[in-house]
C-alpha cells in the first residue's frame, strides 16, 4: 500500500519539481538575460517589509493593498507584509543604501516569489514568481524604450511570439490633476455602487480598470488621459513610441489601459497573451516619477517592469513550446563492481570539474537497472566500467541517442566527452 503524506502545498502555491523545474529556471533566467547585457545589476530583496512601505508606495486605493496583501504583526507587534510587488522594495533599498547618490541611472534587476491573497486559478497564484528591472534617476524616453525592449527580448529569446505590447501614457503632474477632476465629474454622474464611488473619490483611474461588465458599459464614454496630456507628456510619449519603432519593437496603443498600482505616470505598458484566457497579462510596468519622493527619497524618476515567470510558462505551453533541458545530467556512469565504482566516482569528479554534469548509478543495482536509470536521467552519454575495462585502461562510452558503444582510453575520457558534447 502506497503511503502518502498528510501535508500538501498551501492552496494557490505551485511546486516546481524535476523535470519541470528545468523549464522554470530557464524561463526565469532567460527573461533577465537581456537586462544583464544592458548593465542591470542584481538586487536581492527581503521577502517581507514594513506594511506602510506598500501602503504608501503601491497605493491605499488599490486592490493589492485593500484586498490582497498578506499582512500580520510580528513578535514585536510591528505590522509586516509579504511583498506583493518589487518596485517599492527596490526604491526603499536604493534610498537606504544611498545608491541614488551615485551614478545615474541606477539599473537593477531581481527575481523571486511575491505574495497576493487572490482566488487561485490558472495563471493566478497566491505565491507568484516574478522577475523585474528598475532604472532609476533619469527621465529619458530612450530609457523607457530600453526597459520595454528588454522585456520584449526576454519573451522572444524564449521562443514566445504570440504576445503583444499594449502601451499608453498616464500623464504627468501638470495634466493629471485636471484630468482627475474631469474624470471624477464624469463618474459622479453615474449610478455607481458605494464602494465604487469611494474608489472614484480616492483614485478615479482605478474605476476604468473595473472588470465588471456593468461598470465597463457605464464608463465606455469616459474621458481618457491620453486625450488630455500636457505638451511635455505628449512629447515624451511620442518619443518613446519613436524609439520602439527604431528598435523594431511592435506595439499597440491602448488608451483605456490602467495598471493596478497607483504609482505609475507617463509611459505605462503591458504584455498580453490571448492564449491565457482571462489572465492574459504576462508582464508589464511603467514610469513612476513621484515614487521615490513619496517614500522619503530624492525626487528622482524611475521606470521598470515585472514579468510573471508562471504566466510566461503558461504562454509557452499555449504555443506548444517549452524552454530548458529537463535532463538531469549529460553523462551517467554505470559501474560493474566495487573497483569500478571507486574509479567512476573519481572520474565523475574530474568531469564535473571540467563543467560536465555527471551522475552515477548508486546502491549496487544490476546492469539492467543501472541502464534504465541512465535512460531516465536524460544523459547524452553513458560510461560503463567493469573489471576487464580497468585491466585494459579503457571504458565503454555509449551514445544514448544512437545506442552506439565504443571503447576509449580512460586517460582520454574527459577530453573525448567535452569534445563530443561541444560537437
Amino acid at each position: 500500500m502506497t503511503k502518502t503524506s498528510s501535508f500538501s502545498a498551501p492552496k494557490g502555491v505551485p511546486d516546481y519539481v524535476p523535470p519541470g523545474s528545468a523549464e522554470f529556471v530557464a524561463v526565469r533566467d532567460g527573461l533577465l538575460r537581456a537586462a544583464r547585457l544592458a548593465g542591470y545589476g542584481h538586487i536581492e530583496l527581503p521577502v517581507f517589509e514594513d506594511t506602510n512601505l506598500f501602503a504608501r508606495g503601491v497605493g491605499e486605493s488599490t486592490d493589492v493593498v485593500t484586498k490582497e496583501m498578506y499582512t500580520f504583526p510580528d513578535r514585536g507587534d510591528r505590522s509586516v507584509t509579504l511583498r506583493p510587488e518589487g518596485t517599492a522594495g527596490v526604491m526603499r533599498a536604493v534610498i537606504e543604501h544611498g545608491l541614488d547618490r551615485g551614478q545615474l541611472p541606477v539599473k537593477l534587476c531581481y527575481a523571486g516569489p511575491f505574495f497576493r491573497y487572490e482566488r487561485p486559478q490558472a495563471g493566478r497564484y497566491r505565491q507568484l514568481q516574478q522577475v523585474g528591472i528598475e532604472a532609476i534617476g533619469v527621465d529619458d524616453p530612450a530609457l523607457d524604450a530600453e526597459v520595454i525592449a528588454i522585456a520584449d527580448a526576454g519573451f522572444r529569446g524564449l521562443g514566445l511570439d504570440g504576445f503583444r505590447l499594449e502601451i499608453t501614457s498616464l500623464g504627468d503632474e501638470t495634466c493629471r490633476p485636471q484630468y482627475r477632476e474631469l474624470l471624477q465629474e464624469f463618474l459622479f454622474q453615474l449610478p455607481l455602487d458605494e464602494e465604487t464611488k469611494r474608489r472614484a473619490q480616492l483614485n478615479p483611474l482605478r474605476v476604468l480598470d473595473d472588470k465588471r461588465p456593468e461598470v465597463r458599459a457605464m464608463t465606455a464614454n469616459a474621458p481618457l488621459m491620453i486625450d488630455h496630456l500636457s505638451e511635455s507628456a505628449k512629447a515624451h510619449f511620442e518619443q518613446v513610441l519613436g524609439h520602439l519603432e527604431a528598435l523594431g519593437v511592435p506595439y499597440v496603443v491602448n488608451p483605456r489601459m490602467v495598471r493596478g498600482l497607483d504609482y505609475y505616470t507617463k509611459t505605462t505598458f503591458e504584455f498580453v497573451h490571448d492564449g491565457l484566457g482571462a489572465q492574459s497579462g504576462i508582464g508589464g510596468g511603467g514610469r513612476y516619477d513621484g515614487l521615490m519622493a513619496e517614500l522619503g527619497g530624492q525626487p528622482l524618476s524611475g521606470i521598470g517592469f515585472g514579468i510573471g515567470v508562471d504566466r510566461t510558462m503558461l504562454a509557452l505551453a499555449a504555443e506548444g513550446k517549452s524552454a530548458g533541458n529537463p535532463a538531469r545530467c549529460e553523462v551517467f556512469g554505470v559501474p560493474l563492481g566495487d573497483a569500478a565504482k571507486q574509479r567512476l566516482v573519481v572520474l565523475a569528479a574530474q568531469l564535473r570539474a571540467a563543467g560536465v554534469r555527471v551522475d552515477l548509478a548508486y546502491g549496487g543495482r544490476g546492469v539492467k537497472g543501472a541502464m534504465k536509470a541512465a535512460d531516465r536521467s536524460g544523459a547524452t552519454f553513458t560510461l560503463v566500467l567493469g573489471d576487464r575495462d580497468i585491466a585494459e585502461n579503457t571504458i565503454g562510452l555509449k551514445d544514448m541517442a544512437t545506442g552506439e558503444q565504443r571503447q576509449i582510453p580512460l586517460a582520454e575520457v574527459v577530453g573525448v566527452i567535452r569534445e563530443s558534447l561541444a560537437g
